[in-house]
């Protein structure tokens, strides 16, 4: 299971490099299902699969954060869910494209 995270992990290095900005915060990575509910997250969070991070990058607004993510997933390298909240952003690597 702890591999699951290692792709999403790379997008992660790959938007840091791209932005040229370190990782400030990994606010959220693997959740069990009990802190799941605790945390009011979805019912089907890739957060539970060990595919996500909620990620903040020093200097760089969510805003931006986001538009890289898309824009590394546009060109092929990933399939997954970018979601973009006031003060971080959403990355997991479920195989499939979805934004919010």
């Amino acid at each position: 299971m702890w591999s699951r995270i290692a792709p999403t992990l790379r997008v992660i290095d790959a938007m840091s490099s791209s932005m040229r900005a370190p990782v400030s915060e990994m606010l959220s990575i693997y959740r069990s299902p009990s802190y799941n509910r605790a945390v009011r997250g979805r019912s089907r969070s890739q957060h539970m699969e060990n595919r996500a991070v909620d990620v903040r990058f020093k200097g760089v607004s969510p805003y931006t954060v986001s538009r890289v993510a898309r824009a590394i997933r546009s060109r092929g390298h990933f399939a997954g869910g970018v979601g973009r909240y006031s003060s971080f952003t959403h990355v997991d690597t479920r195989g499939n494209n979805a934004d919010w």
